[in-house]
């Protein structure tokens, strides 16, 4: 192997011995030279980056304008599916607007077809529920005609205890309805006669009120009140007609008989006067109340207000309103008409006898005929077998 040389006893390199060589001008301008040479590498290294920069910017420009390429070609090819679609989807909607608007042309002509076959079958069912029910009435039985006799009579009758509160025209209703039944002297009916009998021993137990003509007596003091006398009417004393001499006795008399005459005058004169300075008055009884023309008019006009109230209470029912009714009326009566009257004081008696009508007892409903009724026409129905009703009835006409 060569054994190297230490750095001071190295030979010198030819371009520094030159140097060396040269004077000191040359020298520096030799020096400058080779900066030149040893910065030259480094320009050369910045013009490779540069290169490769441009280079990898027109690549990367080259990429964006494919890419810009591509997705204008993508959104051509967009814009015509869409267009293709679009166009599809309007024949599409085209044809189905047709076989709808055809759809419901055929509806319309099924709907005008079903029209007139309903009316048809209406038209049949009609005629076939008026034969059905001539043939029932045709066969219905001397039983179902007092049964439905007996119905009608026992309606009558609770609308008769609900509706006028009338128990004697009810209990006849029923008693005829029993009666009628005793006659079939059917074992079938005996529940009902026994339902009828309890029902009519329950309405002979309720107090005969009649409702009928207790209206009727209101309405005659309804009629009454406009005819009977005020209190204080009935109490203002008569004038007393003067005595005046006759003509004839004047004339055909003497000065003695017309003095004695016109004596007397004076003297029923003065009577009078001294009459009408003393006045003698009851202490147990309040002075009549004295009322207006047009108060006259109201206390008659509220009075039969009362009455009316008092009437319609009654048909309604109403034992409170009833008897509160009727005693103002009477209490009005007492105090501002005359009770020497004979028309008030026959009014007032009948107020008297109505004010001790009781209308607080609620009637029976007949719960138990109705419930036997039932019962019966529900066996009835279960008993009976159906009634064949003629071939042509229910069937429709085939064409």
């Amino acid at each position: 192997m060569n054994e190297e040389k230490p750095a001071l006893t190295a030979s010198p390199v030819p371009g520094e011995r030159e140097s060396a060589a040269l004077p000191p001008g040359m020298a520096a301008g030799g020096r400058a030279s080779s900066a030149y040479d040893q910065a030259s590498p480094a320009g050369s290294s910045l013009s490779g980056w540069a290169l490769l920069v441009a280079i990898l910017a027109a690549g990367t420009a080259g990429w964006a304008g494919w890419q810009s390429w591509d997705m204008r070609s993508q959104a051509v090819g967009l814009r015509e599916e869409v267009a293709r679609r679009v166009s599809e989807g309007d024949t599409i909607a085209a044809e189905a607007r047709g076989i709808a608007r055809q759809q419901q042309e055929t509806i319309a002509a099924l709907q005008g077809k079903l029209g007139a076959i309903e009316a048809k079958v209406e038209a049949t069912e009609g005629q076939a529920a008026a034969l059905e029910a001539l043939y029932q009435s045709f066969s219905r039985t001397q039983e179902d005609q007092v049964m439905a006799e007996v119905e009608q009579t026992v309606a009558g009758a609770a609308q008769q205890l609900q509706l006028a509160g009338n128990v004697h025209a009810a209990l006849i209703a029923l008693q005829g309805a029993e009666q009628r039944l005793a006659i079939q002297d059917k074992g079938q009916l005996a529940p009902l006669r026994r339902a009828l009998a309890k029902d009519i021993e329950t309405l002979k137990l309720q107090p005969a009120i009649d409702i009928p003509g207790l209206g009727l007596r209101l309405e005659r003091l309804l009629e009454r009140a406009d005819a009977m006398p005020l209190a204080f009417e009935g109490q203002l004393p008569a004038a007393e007609p003067s005595a005046a001499p006759s003509p004839a006795t004047a004339e055909g008399g003497d000065m003695t008989a017309r003095a004695m005459s016109y004596a007397r005058a004076l003297l029923a004169d003065v009577w009078r006067e001294v009459k009408s300075l003393v006045r003698v008055e009851r202490l147990d009884q309040p002075d009549p109340v004295l009322l207006a023309p047009a108060q006259n008019t109201f206390l008659r006009e509220n009075l039969k207000i009362r009455l009316l109230t008092a009437r319609l209470a009654l048909l309604a029912r109403d034992g409170r309103t009833y008897a509160a009714d009727v005693a103002q009326a009477r209490q009005w009566v007492e105090r501002y008409f005359d009770p020497r009257d004979e028309r008030v004081q026959a009014t007032l008696a009948e107020l008297n006898e109505l004010g001790h009508v009781a209308l607080g007892a609620e009637l029976p409903a007949l719960t138990e005929s109705f419930a036997a009724l039932r019962q019966l026409q529900s066996r009835g129905r279960e008993v009976a077998p159906p009634v064949a009703a003629p071939a042509g009835a229910t069937s429709a006409p085939r064409r």
